[in-house]
């Protein structure tokens, strides 16, 4: 205890942060350790935490999301007289090989023509692509993309509505080759980077117009650190997805007559083909591993939606108050603004974060928030997530986060008497996040070995 109190006095306060810790028991559920753990304080992507126990108390670990086809005309020599709908309704991990399937049930269902339009549907949430707080230059980075309820991710990470950028070096002092993924319709590049011998990652800067969907590389990549994956959104979902569609049905042979454009889907249709997401569950794993923004966000809207009949940040953040005012914590000492914690007007206490994180360990649901949550030093990044390069040796199974100015860290670690403590670590005000996260690692270092909390 004594080490924690000259950490906390000799080495935090010279760091010239507001910290807020806690400490609990996760047993009895007693507060072991305060420091300022009633102030609120931004919480970055720790805010994750309350999204995902609403998230799974609300929908269930079993809760999938649809995406539907319609058609509002007869399918009559292989030709469809009328309109095809694609109705989105909040899958975060849909992929390019998903909608080659949605235009593959098309075929199956003998057509090979559209009379009228294909129409995407994305009413199910509002309009809205951005939450009120993003950071305008935020928003070319994947972590900072629209939000929508018809989506394309390019891997199984899920970074929904982006594109990945796979830049390779080429020979010394030429430009490096670039790869996009899922296709390059619609994409523009400036690139004028240049390989070098070596190079920092740091040194490739790649930034998107904001007006349109032209990116420009430019910097040094160096050979010997090899190629690299850049993750950045794209302007204007649905143009991108239509763009994709447009070519699959070519490629499948499927004659298009009208237009592909948004729409909302006619009350007198017919469902065609549906596809199930994976499970709530399994969703859980880059959302809370990788800090996925994106599914934070569509999952708020979808429990506004659930909820309150409404697709909003607004009835999200209410459903997410509704959904957790069972537990025993003051949601009216909270600010929530979003469903990542991007927002720096989001204001949590490490307290409260710490009396959720006992109250939920009762849910049937608990092992699935549990499994979600980073590792400790595992190298693979879908187990160790944001931590698999921190803290190895130590038990520890923690959400991170990082925001300008803030490092946080909560979660569950086991101490030398084999007792899993829960702890949340809130610093604001940081000159410098990576310090922070020194800072973090040695408070729960310190933390494991202490044995007898008196």
């Amino acid at each position: 205890m004594e080490k924690l109190n000259d950490f906390l006095k000799n080495t935090c306060n010279n760091e010239g942060s507001i910290l807020g810790l806690s400490i609990r028991s996760s047993i009895t559920g007693k507060s072991l350790y305060d420091y300022f753990a009633s102030t609120r304080l931004q919480p970055a992507s720790n805010l994750k935490i309350l999204i995902a126990a609403a998230a799974l108390r609300k929908l269930g670990s079993d809760y999938t999301f649809q995406t539907e086809l319609y058609t509002d005309g007869e399918i009559v020599n292989e030709t469809c007289h009328g309109n095809i709908f694609l109705i989105g309704k909040g899958d975060p991990t849909l992929q390019e090989k998903d909608y080659l399937q949605f235009i593959t049930s098309l075929k199956e269902k003998g057509i090979k023509q559209i009379s009228g339009d294909f129409i995407l549907d994305d009413t199910w949430y509002d309009d809205e692509r951005w939450s009120d707080d993003l950071i305008w230059a935020d928003q070319q980075y994947a972590y900072g993309a629209e939000v929508s309820a018809l989506t394309l991710a390019p891997d199984a990470d899920y970074d929904t509505n982006a594109i990945k950028l796979k830049i390779a070096p080429g020979m010394l002092n030429t430009a490096p080759s670039v790869n996009i993924l899922p296709h390059s319709e619609g994409i523009t590049i400036t690139n004028t980077a240049v390989t070098t011998e070596e190079a920092d990652e740091e040194d490739l800067i790649i930034k998107r117009d904001f007006a349109e969907n032209h990116f420009f590389i430019s910097g040094k990549i160096g050979i010997k650190e090899g190629k690299q994956d850049i993750y950045m959104a794209i302007k204007g979902a649905e143009n991108y997805i239509a763009k994709m569609i447009c070519q699959i049905l070519k490629n499948t042979g499927i004659v298009l007559e009208g237009q592909i454009k948004r729409g909302k889907t006619k009350t007198n249709v017919e469902c065609i083909y549906q596809q199930q997401s994976l499970p709530l569950s399994k969703i859980m794993i880059p959302f809370m591993k990788l800090s996925n923004n994106g599914i934070g966000e569509m999952l708020t809207k979808e429990l506004g939606r659930i909820a309150y009949g409404d697709g909003s940040w607004e009835s999200g953040i209410a459903a997410v108050k509704e959904t957790l005012a069972s537990y025993q914590i003051n949601l009216e000492t909270m600010q929530l603004k979003d469903g990542s914690g991007i927002s720096a007007a989001n204001f949590v206490p490490a307290g409260e974060l710490t009396r959720l994180l006992f109250e939920i360990q009762q849910e049937k649901w608990f092992p699935a928030f549990l499994t979600s949550l980073p590792i400790a030093g595992e190298a693979d990044k879908m187990v160790g997530g944001t931590l698999r390069n921190r803290m190895k040796g130590r038990a520890v199974q923690a959400k991170t986060g990082t925001i300008e100015g803030v490092s946080t860290l909560s979660g569950y670690v086991t101490n030398v008497n084999g007792e899993r403590l829960i702890f949340s670590i809130l610093f604001n005000h940081l000159l410098d996040a990576d310090k922070g996260k020194d800072l973090e690692d040695e408070l729960v270092t310190i933390l494991a070995e202490i044995g007898d909390w008196g």
